[in-house]
């Protein structure tokens, strides 16, 4: 089959396409055939070697790489019961989706809906299930909160804005451009802050009146971690979700004090999708509001798989306007 591999941790130029064998399904496994590939920064820290050390989500040159598919089951192993051969499915982090066919764990596995076209299933997994645990569960956010969400035009905060609209918060992004600044308040955010223009954190305590933002999902990690802490609410919490401009480095507790004895986490999705029951019970909330009508999905591009190398340039530009993916 064909796959994207990845022979040493570096630049996008270290993604290239190979033939490689085609896997079979083990115990407890399903083989699928991926329709669309997911591309999200974690793709890009784990060609970089940022991830090299994680054991929550392994990795190790060689590999293919892809937190993120949808498509059909071509094949199961034994003992699996969660799908049959035919079924339509969604998955995420399980590395290895930049290929035609992928092995996956059976009980990672989600069926999509008839009427949830292939493209949105794959955007509403990674990111989806990102935009939906940040959102419901690391702060459930409610009517008087207030939320920071950085990057509001890419994929997953063009959902987080949604979602955290339809739970009665005031959202406030910080955006790259006038033409994201329109993508975001087309979503429903109540501000939209040029970063380049204006001190963000600055803009955050002049539009909550110096009390700041009840939490801040920081998914850009080394350029915003400092503002975040400034604009956060006393006892507030920040959530560094993302390295997109590389990772924060050292943290001192006495800052967290000192901004007002706020939380800080770094969290990983794994830990909120860590059993069958919550990750199905985040995939059909995301699948019934988009056939509801009421969660817009932005596919900004689609590629083929070959051009893996120009998805992550494009995505390291901040070229995003929505959704990435990969065509196979």
């Amino acid at each position: 089959m064909k796959a994207i591999q990845i022979s040493e941790y570096g630049g996008s130029d270290t993604l290239a396409m190979a033939d490689v064998a085609a896997p079979e399904p083990g115990e407890g496994e399903a083989l699928v055939k991926i329709a669309y590939a997911g591309v999200n920064f974690i793709d890009v820290y784990m060609r970089g070697g940022v991830f090299r050390k994680l054991e929550t989500y392994p990795n190790k040159p060689p590999f293919t790489p892809g937190m993120e598919g949808a498509g059909t089951v071509e094949a199961v192993g034994p003992g699996v019961t969660e799908v049959a051969e035919g079924d339509t499915v969604g998955y995420c982090l399980e590395v290895g989706s930049y290929a035609e066919y992928a092995i996956v764990p059976a009980w990672k596995l989600v069926k999509v809906p008839a009427d949830v076209p292939l493209d949105v299933a794959t955007a509403l997994q990674l990111q989806g299930m990102t935009a939906h645990y940040l959102t419901h569960s690391l702060f459930p956010l409610a009517e008087g909160h207030t939320c920071l969400i950085h990057a509001g035009a890419g994929g997953m905060g063009q959902l987080a804005i949604q979602l955290a609209k339809m739970r009665g918060a005031r959202v406030i992004v910080t955006v790259g451009s006038a033409e994201k600044v329109e993508i975001a308040k087309a979503r429903g955010a109540d501000h939209a802050i040029l970063y380049r223009d204006v001190d963000f954190a600055d803009a955050v305590l002049d539009i909550t009146d110096g009390v700041g933002a009840d939490v801040v999902y920081d998914s850009v990690g080394k350029d915003t971690i400092k503002g975040s802490l400034k604009c956060l609410k006393s006892r507030g919490v920040l959530s560094n979700n993302g390295n997109a401009s590389g990772p924060i480095g050292a943290l001192d507790p006495l800052d967290l004090a000192e901004a007002g004895s706020v939380f800080f986490t770094r969290p990983h999705l794994a830990s909120y999708i860590a059993t069958p029951e919550e990750r199905n019970q985040r995939a059909d909330d995301l699948h019934r509001l988009y056939r509801e009508g009421r969660l817009t999905v932005t596919i900004d591009r689609e590629l083929p798989l070959a051009d893996a190398k120009a998805a992550h340039d494009a995505m390291e530009g901040r070229l995003s306007k929505g959704k990435f993916l990969l065509k196979t």
